[in-house]
């Protein structure tokens, strides 16, 4: 048999490569008239080429099918030529459906789309009345992440707008500072656009979005309308406050109006996992709590697993980065055993990711403990679910199972599929899923199963904050085809 040669495979991935290249101004066009691209849940807008053909690439791999550049671009091509109203579209899912649909009955793309997109064609309604102001309060290592995000997701600048940080002052030189670590990320790469520091009025101008710096050592000395910030959502990242008192002290400031932490709440402070219990926030909620990053990554599988077989019982440890709550070197901490070298040492720890998952799923009360081991790595973690089910199962259909959720449910946005035998954490650095099912590495012996489960601890947590911001700001765009699912990435 003849061994490939590069004519058998070059001139195949230039035409890939030059459709690709071609998408990008299409999607861009569509992106600033509120209509989101995406390939199976990947999002397509602000993505390169070689990112665009990655997300192609994905979709072989894991929905198993041969949708690639040369069946998505005439669908994204006869898209751009329909007046669309603001919406989130998966251009791979209907490129998938197209070829299903198409195959014996001669139906054009322009048909197709036209029909899959009747509901949004001629259908100008924004996705929000006015823009909604958001204020960083804080900008460590979640705030930064959240600019960038928020920055990035500007589009029209008729949705979600970063109006303000709210630090305390460092130094004659912090703005400058804090710019320069919102510019460079030792673990996240550099800032994807230009950054400018007005220093005269004391403002970070990051792609255009004009974000005013706000000195201040606690909230009742911030006047957010004296910036001509209004009914503004704050997002609390330090950590500081956790309850309802501490919480409720952004609310007596001039412009707030609402308030989410990026830590689980105490009290009656409603924890919300994106995709999970976002249904829970109501309009009156004032002060809304994200969770944990392990609370955001095991919560969607512990429920899709207790969906389809019913948890019995079960144990979590999760593998998790050091994070700033410990020390470089040996040092008093309050905590056991967090006072020793994060870099040097893994550190046996405790973790509430356990007992508030029986908040988020009330149905797995007494059914699960936890604990966590910090490892010298500075980001991506592992939560390990060692379960026992209602009934016997085997590996195979669990990760189809598991690949199935990833791709067609509503925790799309939440749960991630791998299927390589190689990866390692550095991997999977600035995915934005809640979590990532390694599925090479499932384990299943009758009715127990071990899973393993990858999460970026500071991007994909701060991807689903986002969300759950998305939601407080009543957000809402039709979804073509409909099982795609809203507030996405």
């Amino acid at each position: 048999m003849a061994l490939p040669s590069l004519e058998d495979y070059f001139p195949d991935w230039k035409e890939r490569e030059a459709l690709a290249e071609a998408m990008i101004p299409i999607i861009g066009r569509l992106y600033r008239s509120n209509v989101v691209t995406y390939c199976y849940g990947r999002a397509l807008y602000n993505q390169s080429v070689l990112q665009i053909m990655k997300a192609h690439r994905y979709v072989r791999q894991v929905a198993q099918n041969e949708l690639s550049e040369f069946e998505s671009y005439p669908i994204l091509e006869a898209l751009s030529q329909l007046d669309l109203g603001p919406s989130h579209i998966d251009v791979g899912k209907l490129a998938t459906r197209f070829m299903e649909e198409s195959e014996g009955n001669g139906i054009s793309p322009m048909d197709f789309v036209t029909r899959e997109c009747a509901e949004v064609i001629g259908r100008h309604v924004p996705p929000i009345e006015k823009p909604q102001d958001v204020v960083l309060y804080g900008f460590g290592r979640i705030g930064r992440l959240l600019a960038r995000l928020l920055v990035e997701k500007t589009g029209s600048g008729q949705q979600l707008r970063l109006r303000a940080i709210v630090v305390r002052k460092g130094g004659e030189n912090d703005l400058q500072k804090r710019a320069s670590l919102l510019r460079r990320d030792s673990v996240h790469g550099s800032f994807q656009g230009t950054l400018r520091v007005d220093e005269e009025n004391s403002c970070i101008i990051a792609n255009g979005n004009v974000i005013q710096v706000i000195y201040a050592g606690s909230p009742d000395e911030v006047d957010y309308e004296a910036h001509d910030i209004h009914d503004a959502i704050v997002i609390d990242n330090t950590g500081a406050w956790r309850d309802e008192a501490g919480l409720g002290q952004h609310l007596k400031c001039k412009g707030a109006a609402q308030v989410i932490l990026t830590a689980p709440g105490k009290g009656n402070i409603k924890n919300i996992v994106s995709g999970v219990n976002s249904h829970d926030i109501e309009p009156t909620d004032t002060i809304i709590a994200a969770a944990s990053c392990t609370t955001n990554a095991i919560v969607p599988i512990l429920k899709a697993v207790n969906d389809k077989f019913e948890i019995v019982h079960g144990h979590m440890e999760t593998v998790h980065s050091y994070t700033n709550d410990q020390n470089l070197i040996d040092n008093y901490h309050k905590k056991n055993r967090r006072g020793r070298a994060a870099p040097l040492n893994m550190v046996i720890t405790e973790t509430g990711a356990s007992s508030a998952v029986v908040k988020l799923l009330p149905e797995l009360e007494g059914k699960l403990t936890g604990n966590a081991i910090r490892v010298p790595t500075p980001n991506v973690s592992l939560a390990i679910l060692n379960l026992g089910l209602a009934r016997d199962t085997s590996a195979e259909e669990v990760n189809e199972y598991m690949r199935h959720v990833a791709l067609h449910s509503d925790l799309q946005r939440q749960i991630d599929y791998t299927t390589s035998t190689e990866v390692v954490s550095s991997d999977f650095v600035g995915n934005r899923h809640a979590c990532i099912v390694d599925g090479v590495a499932t384990l299943a012996k009758d009715n127990r199963i071990v899973l393993y489960v990858w999460y970026d601890n500071e991007f994909g947590y701060a991807c689903q904050v986002v969300r759950i911001l998305q939601k407080c700001a009543g957000i809402s765009y039709p979804l073509v085809p409909k099982d795609v699912v809203a507030q996405g990435f």
